[in-house]
């Protein structure tokens, strides 16, 4: 630890910390866990980085305190602090990165921050799942607590209709068990329903499961807030188990 803090500028490294295994962080994102005074993150992540890095000074929050929990690592920075954000994933795609930026802006925060990318959900689920994401593709997620249902719904359909491979983040939850039936109706409106889909659940961590089948019986396989759903475009198939989404390539 160091001394003399409040003379010192500290720093805060939002840090993705990949899908949950140490093996698929990377070099940037341990080390900015081994050089941080103090890690700073919601509850679950915290329990996970501290079966890695059980030496560490760790702050956690639950779930819906995101605000809070940025404050709460915002203000330690500017005591001096070295702190870690961590976020699963990358930081800056569904991670605190933005209400980082915006929490210190709101405290007029004197501190030097910066971002430190993780492998996200999406590239861990295509890894599993074979190569759907070779060509342009929607991050979209289904979870309309910050987000209305209706806006969703419109990017999903607009997504559809331009034929990009469509993965969904946040697909269903015990509150929303139906946004993603409603989300492979709009789908199966525009590409029909036999279009390969990839589910990989627990993607990178215990538990991992991954399963391909088609828009028609998605219904039919497990899927929560630890799955990531891929619906390929027109043109992606499966071959031994795998989807592949052609970029174009003449063979």
């Amino acid at each position: 630890m160091r001394t003399g803090l409040n003379d010192m500028t500290g720093k805060l490294t939002i840090v993705g910390f990949g899908p949950g295994s140490k093996e698929d962080m990377t070099l940037r994102a341990v080390k900015a866990i081994e050089d941080a005074d103090i890690v700073t993150g919601y509850t679950t992540y915290v329990d996970i980085l501290s079966e890695f890095f059980p030496n560490k000074k760790y702050n956690a929050t639950g779930m819906m305190k995101e605000v809070e929990r940025c404050r709460m690592a915002v203000r330690d920075a500017m005591e001096g602090l070295n702190v870690a954000m961590v976020s699963s994933g990358d930081s800056g795609i569904y991670g605190m990165a933005g209400i980082v930026y915006q929490v210190a802006d709101e405290l007029g925060a004197d501190i030097e921050i910066e971002a430190v990318p993780g492998v996200t959900a999406a590239s861990m689920a295509a890894s599993l799942l074979g190569a759907p994401l070779m060509h342009d593709t929607a991050l979209i997620s289904l979870s309309d607590l910050l987000t209305p249902l209706e806006l969703i719904m419109e990017r999903v359909k607009a997504a559809s209709s331009s034929d990009m491979v469509i993965c969904l983040y946040n697909p269903k939850s015990k509150g929303r068990s139906d946004h993603l039936e409603k989300a492979a109706d709009i789908i199966m409106s525009e590409r029909g329903p036999d279009v390969p889909v990839g589910v990989v659940r627990n993607a990178g961590r215990r538990g991992e499961s991954v399963e391909v089948t088609t828009l028609k019986d998605i219904g039919d396989v497990e899927v929560d807030m630890l799955s990531i759903v891929i619906v390929g475009n027109s043109e992606t198939y499966v071959s031994k188990g795998r989807m592949v989404t052609p970029r174009g390539y003449r063979l």
